[in-house]
């Protein structure tokens, strides 16, 4: 009986997609610098309104980890037990042997826990949980951050980000090095100190 033709083996090759990922440190060389600013927060917090599905949520966790130096781990670990809505005051548990602190509340930071309080339907235990009662994790928030940032900014930003905008904010404003310090819970100033070279106010009065 003769041999049967043998037919050549055809080889596919797979079908590939291009993706750009940007490493965190092509991430860093894009952004040009470690913390974002006051504006870039604020644009943040509108897109979280606008494009998330817990907009209102996520805004004033971006708003709270902004303007009271938190990290990430101090802002998911927020309890209502620190946010006394009648004087408007948070106390602030820090994390890594910082000093805790108790510090005002913004009228419109205030405004917008008690709208937040009012429609989770919540006033005890952790402050951010989504529709289930279930915590937002730091990894929950690390990744909307990143998604966020990336979408209204065009490139990834981490949640210390936020904390490194308060320091530069603080002494862009003129406040003293040691408040900034006892604000932001340093145990170590040099901590502290490491924000005036994110910023030049130290040089302002310099003339050319």
């Amino acid at each position: 009986m003769p041999d049967r033709p043998r037919h050549p083996t055809l080889t596919v090759p797979p079908v590939t997609e291009t993706r750009t990922v940007r490493s965190r440190a092509t991430n860093d060389a894009v952004r040009g610098r470690l913390h974002l600013t006051r504006d870039e927060v604020h644009r943040l917090m509108r897109g979280a309104i606008r494009h998330n599905r817990h907009g209102r949520r996520d805004a004033l966790m971006l708003r709270l980890a902004f303007e009271h130096g938190l990290r990430v781990s101090e802002l998911v670990g927020l309890r209502w037990s620190s946010v006394d809505l009648v004087h408007h005051e948070l106390h602030v548990t820090r994390a890594k042997g910082g000093w805790d602190g108790t510090h005002p509340l913004q009228g419109d930071t205030v405004r917008a826990l008690k709208r937040y309080q009012r429609d989770s339907g919540r006033a005890a235990g952790l402050v951010f949980v989504n529709e289930r009662g279930v915590p937002v994790s730091a990894d929950g928030f690390r990744r909307l951050l990143h998604r966020l940032s990336e979408r209204v900014l065009g490139v990834k930003w981490h949640p210390h980000a936020l904390r490194h905008a308060c320091g530069v904010h603080l002494i862009n404003q003129g406040v003293d090095l040691r408040t900034v310090q006892q604000y932001l819970g340093h145990a170590n100033i040099q901590n502290t100190v490491a924000y005036t070279a994110l910023t030049g106010r130290p040089f302002e009065r310099l003339s050319f």
